[in-house]
């Protein structure tokens, strides 16, 4: 079996997940893994599935053929095996432009790597502004230590009010 990548994107409606998961199972496919959300009217998605080779045509020009989605397929690469601690990091302030810049930077600057990342704004209960909210997981490499890479995000949490907790090596909670 063949390691494929989907990457979807479409105006949101009932039935595009099912669609995708029938053109794939057609093919003698088996979805693997996905993250998928709807935003603002648009869905979007990444769908990790695995397929005979001999199919990959085939199931490419299916999937090209659902109505308003577009999708791009692409062959997975397999990554090199990266070692060394994985931590959740939560980040909730004040939203403004930049700040998604600045965390990555600051994972950048401490040598850790994002392995999952959602945001989201939502209303500030009590100011009536609007927050920002993030959970990822993060993987820093053999050689690096966790508390350096927390020192970074720490530098940039007082600069823009952001509260950054690495946790443990689990998965962080999904966002509400």
């Amino acid at each position: 079996m063949a390691s494929l990548v989907l990457t979807l994107i479409g105006q949101d409606r009932a039935g595009l997940v099912a669609r995708v998961a029938d053109v794939v199972e057609a093919h003698g496919g088996n979805w693997e893994s996905s993250r998928l959300a709807e935003l603002d009217g648009t869905f979007a998605g990444v769908v990790q599935v695995s397929a005979p080779p001999s199919q990959i045509p085939a199931l490419t020009e299916d999937l090209d053929r659902i109505e308003g989605l577009a999708v791009i397929v692409r062959a997975a690469e397999q990554p090199e095996r990266v070692t060394g601690a994985r931590f959740a990091l939560q980040v909730l302030g004040d939203d403004r432009p930049g700040i998604v810049r600045e965390v990555s930077a600051a994972l950048l600057r401490g040598g850790a790597s994002i392995e999952s990342m959602s945001t989201q704004t939502r209303e500030a209960a009590m100011s009536g502004g609007r927050l920002f909210e993030t959970a990822a997981t993060v993987r820093v490499p053999e050689g690096i230590a966790v508390a350096d890479v927390a020192r970074e995000l720490e530098g940039i949490a007082a600069e823009i009010q952001v509260d950054v907790a690495p946790a443990d090596e689990t998965a962080p909670a999904p966002l509400h």
